[in-house]
């Protein structure tokens, strides 16, 4: 299973159009993708606005994010960039 540690950067934190921004792209992928807190929530469904809003991530938490299956790698660089763009 493929996974990326990454700090969030955007000054909202994982919520509003970040989140969005996200779920979208991780709704393309054919693979379950997964988020949680390292220390503290989650895992959750990666696919879902509200799962994402409500694990309450914050600007300057880590979140890690699984997936596992043909073009993960990809998938993972794509969504830790979207957590990691202010």
């Amino acid at each position: 299973m493929g996974e990326r540690k990454v700090t969030v950067a955007a000054e909202v934190g994982l919520h509003a159009r970040p989140a969005a921004t996200f779920v979208k792209r991780a709704k393309e992928a054919p693979m379950d993708i997964s988020v949680a807190k390292p220390h503290g929530a989650g895992p959750v469904n990666g696919k879902s606005i509200l799962a994402i809003m409500a694990l309450d991530v914050r600007q300057g938490e880590t979140v890690v994010i699984c997936a596992e299956g043909e073009g993960s790698d990809q998938v993972l660089d794509e969504l830790a960039e979207i957590a990691s763009t202010p």
